[in-house]
């Protein structure tokens, strides 16, 4: 299993110099990736990009891009300049973002979002590819190609959570990449949904990224409180809900990978024993908890 780094917290109060030191710090570190969100601040692709021309070395991930803000095709042209300048350490990760952000704010439908997934990848796997598309669906089209000089096919893991969408992930792209999805539900459903469809559709074994919050302490009560408090959006939006509620979890706080050294260290290889095969760490907790938690992932890197 790869444990990467997921920079949310200083994405969403730095600057790019405070990222780009971050990711410096992960790279210096000896971890293997970098993840930044989408939500309402930088945007995560022209920050990689940046991260790429100063950072050597390091994967650099985006959890997640939002599909309905942007056509495929542009998406495409975006990543794959992203792609170019980073020297080809790019992974993307797209997701359907939620029915409160995209109709609410946006002023967008979100009717029918597996089958705009699926028309969405139908679009964008070719061009990712080097490949033309003519493709004529329900809510999407495009009919031509993209050509950035120095681009490479990249990884698309897709942020899937129920059956629908981790077929999709299994069957058209290269993997998922989920959240506040505890360890019992990606054992019994997340990772055998999306291999039996890579493996029904012919395609490799597909990578299982997982993010989670990591908190190393002396009082994991204390951590599960502050992880209910700085996650509980989280257990309002459908999506992650029925994650929490498939893993018997009262609230975000039940899912965090939190207590002493031991404890955090045989939860992460459990992760691992299971399949995942990306983790993204989501480091919370006080000043004083932040160094022994790097700490910790960085002994089993």
């Amino acid at each position: 299993m790869r444990i990467g780094i997921f920079g949310g917290e200083v994405a969403g109060t730095g600057g790019i110099d405070d990222v780009v030191a971050a990711a410096k710090e992960a790279a210096d570190q000896g971890f293997p990736s970098y993840w930044l969100p989408q939500i309402f601040g930088l945007d995560a692709l022209t920050t990689i990009a940046v991260i790429g021309r100063e950072v050597p070395g390091i994967e650099l991930g985006t959890a997640v891009v939002p599909t309905y803000p942007r056509h495929p095709m542009m998406l495409a042209a975006q990543a794959l300049t992203t792609q170019a300048a980073t020297g080809g350490r790019l992974v993307l990760g797209i997701g359907l973002s939620h029915q409160i952000v995209i109709e609410g704010m946006f002023g967008m439908s979100f009717d029918k979002p597996v089958r705009h997934m699926r028309e969405y990848l139908e679009i964008l796997m070719p061009l990712v590819r080097g490949e033309s598309v003519s493709y004529k669906g329900e809510t999407l089209t495009f009919n031509g190609g993209v050509g950035v000089q120095g681009a490479t096919p990249f990884p698309v893991l897709i942020a899937a959570l129920g059956p629908k969408m981790l077929g999709l992930a299994g069957t058209l792209a290269d993997g998922t990449i989920t959240w506040m999805t505890g360890a019992a539900t990606l054992e019994s459903h997340t990772i055998p949904t999306i291999s039996k469809a890579a493996e029904q559709a012919g395609r490799p074994a597909p990578r299982v990224g997982v993010g989670l919050p990591v908190c190393v302490t002396d009082d994991p009560d204390g951590a599960r409180e502050r992880a209910g408090k700085v996650f509980a959006i989280y257990d309002t939006l459908p999506s992650y809900k029925a994650m929490l509620d498939r893993e018997g979890a009262g609230g975000p706080g039940d899912v965090a990978i939190v207590g002493d050294e031991a404890t955090v260290r045989g939860e992460l290889e459990r992760l691992a024993d299971i399949g995942v095969t990306d983790l993204a760490a989501v480091e919370f907790g006080s000043r004083d908890t932040h160094p022994r938690t790097r700490e910790l992932i960085r002994s089993l890197l």
